[in-house]
């Protein structure tokens, strides 16, 4: 063997003969494979796993992609071969090439969030603003498209290269799809997983001019202000409280069992009840307050009160005694003297006229007989009456 036939088969040697990547990583998404000058001997081995894709660049451009399997880089039976020039010189000659694996599996876990509140209109609360955060799972779809689009011709690219606009993206994605949705702040936890498919379908019309596809996302949460979820819970809690003379007798029965394990005795025992029902009939008034006039909380028309004729407290009108002096309510009517009008028994003036309500007796000083209310003459002497009309 001549000494240029022995430098031929020492180049030779440095030809790569398999081609193959083992992934030890977690997110890369793309692997330049090292090739000596870019030289592929004929007759190399290319090995392609599952969830693999190797792509061959020639003179700066794609020229096939090889799915998953074992494939004899030779000239007649790989398609390669036919769109690269490099074998004109024969097939012991190499071919001059760059070859990129694409990891085509599901990249999962992987997070987004809004940096910044999302403003929106909502029908219970106005103006809210929005903060939300999820998970979304991403593959690469189209190897070449890839390439070409977003690695160009960098040996090693992950996630991390691209996670950051893929955020950006995912949360403009997302304040558009929740405020064209118009879900009311209290519905939105039970519309995650309609949001989530939602936003993924926007997403992926964006994504794929970058060979790229979200194969799941999920929206985790989406929080309001601290003072929104405040009335949130006030609301809440006036909804559980429910009938306010119901709260009224359930306090009344609290402060009974306070007072008797009270060791007061009688003094906590009055101590208690009045503390229960202060608190029961404050709370009844407030939710009273709102009320139309002449409604009861129930929504019914409430009944005719009566003043008390001693003291002049309204009561109920089936009463018999004043529930705050204790007077009688029912009190016999006697009518005016001068103008007939019906009055309280003991009345000293008429409400209606103004008339002195003593007896007025016959001028007839040999009479003097007591005239009836409204009389014109004395019924025992026939003498008129001196303001009679």
């Amino acid at each position: 063997m001549s000494l240029m036939d022995k430098v031929k088969e020492a180049a030779m040697n440095q030809f790569i003969e398999v081609i193959e990547w083992l992934d030890e990583s977690k997110d890369t998404l793309l692997y330049r494979f090292p090739v000596y000058q870019q030289e592929i001997k004929n007759g190399a081995q290319l090995i392609v796993r599952e969830s693999q894709a190797a792509v061959f660049v020639f003179e700066g451009q794609v020229a096939d992609v090889f799915a998953p399997g074992r494939y004899t880089v030779e000239g007649g039976n790989t398609p390669i071969l036919s769109k690269l020039g490099a074998w004109k010189y024969g097939f012991n000659s190499p071919i001059k090439a760059e070859v990129y694996f694409v990891n085509t599996k599901q990249f999962t876990d992987m997070k987004w969030g809004t940096s910044n509140p999302i403003m929106l209109r909502d029908t219970d609360f106005g103006i809210v603003r929005l903060r939300a955060f999820g998970a979304y799972s991403l593959r690469v779809a189209d190897p070449a498209a890839f390439i070409k689009e977003v690695a160009g011709t960098n040996a090693h690219f992950q996630t991390e290269d691209i996670d950051g606009q893929l955020k950006r993206a995912i949360v403009s994605e997302f304040s558009d799809a929740i405020g064209e949705m118009k879900i009311p702040a209290l519905d939105l936890a039970a519309q995650y997983k309609e949001l989530g498919e939602a936003i993924r379908g926007t997403i992926n019309q964006d994504f794929s001019g970058y060979g790229l596809e979200v194969t799941k996302f999920y929206v985790e949460n989406i929080s309001l202000p601290p003072e929104v979820e405040a009335a949130m819970d006030k609301r809440a809690s006036m909804g559980a409280l429910g009938d306010a003379q119901k709260y009224m007798q359930f306090q009344a029965a609290d402060a009974l069992r306070d007072a008797a394990q009270n060791e007061g005795g009688g003094a906590g025992l009055g101590a208690g009840l009045g503390a229960g029902f202060a608190v029961g009939g404050q709370m009844a008034n407030a939710f009273g307050a709102g009320q139309p006039v002449g409604q009861q909380a129930g929504g019914g028309a409430a009944p005719a009160t009566v003043a008390c004729p001693a003291c002049g407290k309204q009561n109920n009108p089936t009463a018999k005694f004043c529930a705050d002096c204790g007077g009688k309510m029912e009190v016999a009517q006697v009518p005016c003297v001068k103008c007939g009008a019906k009055l309280r028994e003991g009345a000293k003036f008429c409400s209606e006229c103004g008339s002195s309500q003593e007896k007025q007796k016959c001028s007839n000083a040999d009479c003097g007989a007591e005239l009836a209310a409204g009389a014109k003459f004395c019924a025992e002497c026939g003498t008129k009456v001196p303001d009679a009309a």
